[in-house]
């Protein structure tokens, strides 16, 4: 399943939303899209699962990249 996670790239400041970014992945839970980007420095807020057609909007998007 792709998931779309929302995060910001630092993990000390306030978040703010015009600071919020999105990402692409590819897993199999919301625990396993967690455990594959424990490592970066980033403050995941929120990861939605992409189905139907939602997903087939954001593929027309042309920033659109999956990240495994």
């Amino acid at each position: 399943m792709i998931y779309k996670v929302y995060y910001q790239d630092s993990q000390t400041e306030i978040p703010l939303r015009e600071n919020t970014v999105a990402l692409f992945i590819e897993a199999e839970s919301e625990r396993d899209v967690r455990q594959k980007l424990k490592d970066r420095p980033i403050s995941i807020e929120y990861i939605q699962p992409l189905e139907g057609a939602y997903l087939e909007y954001e593929r027309k998007r042309e920033d659109f990249k999956v990240e495994k």
